[in-house]
């Protein structure tokens, strides 16, 4: 449509309702962990208190542009991986975005990356990322006994590309624009694994 014709069709709109307009595009923001589960910590520094300033801090960003944002904790407190899932979704997120910090023995390796949802790790680092972060409900004492259903279900449900495509389409289009900035990026910054976190199966979801 040219620019003349949305116009156009957008007044008839909101004349007689006739047109739906976009809702308001919603966002959720996981802070990493929380509660009995700090994360990574390096010297006095603890990861869930990192993630839960950048969420607030992001959220404030976010509010100023118009979108519509949700924080899946406020405060110190531990939810559980399916938790964070559900909220997402009760919110009717159109992206779920999981932030994390996370912190290896090479001082050399620093720079963001995006992690997208995969049954299969690229790389072993990754998968040792995602199995680490997949484990933290066992900390709180979470029933997993519904796992084995839950990762068959997903592994149907990624017949629904939609969800995933879109979910690597924010990614790359967040590598691109942190590279056009000037950021400090990973190598591969895009990677994929199983994390838990991840796998809703009607939100693009990254972390």
């Amino acid at each position: 449509l040219d620019l003349k014709l949305s116009n156009r069709l957008i007044k008839q709109s909101k004349k007689n309702n006739n047109i739906k307009i976009k809702k308001t595009f919603t966002i959720t923001l996981d802070p990493g962990h929380g509660g009995l589960d700090p994360g990574a910590v390096r010297y006095s520094y603890r990861e869930k208190d990192i993630t839960l300033l950048a969420a607030k801090e992001l959220k404030i960003l976010l509010d100023k542009k118009g979108y519509k944002v949700h924080l899946t904790r406020n405060k110190d407190e531990f939810i559980s991986l399916k938790q964070r899932r559900n909220i997402a979704k009760k919110n009717n997120s159109d992206l779920f975005i999981s932030l994390h910090v996370d912190s290896l023995k090479k001082k050399a390796t620093r720079g963001t990356s995006i992690y997208t949802l995969s049954e299969k790790a690229s790389d072993t680092i990754t998968a040792r990322l995602a199995e680490r972060e997949n484990k933290v409900d066992l900390i709180a004492g979470v029933n997993l006994q519904d796992v084995d259903n839950e990762v068959a279900s997903i592994l149907l449900d990624l017949n629904r590309r939609e969800t995933k495509n879109s979910s690597s389409l924010f990614a790359e289009s967040y590598v691109n624009i942190a590279r056009k900035n000037g950021h400090r990026l990973l190598a591969r910054p895009h990677r994929h694994a199983g994390f838990a976190v991840l796998k809703s199966t009607d939100v693009p979801s990254v972390l």
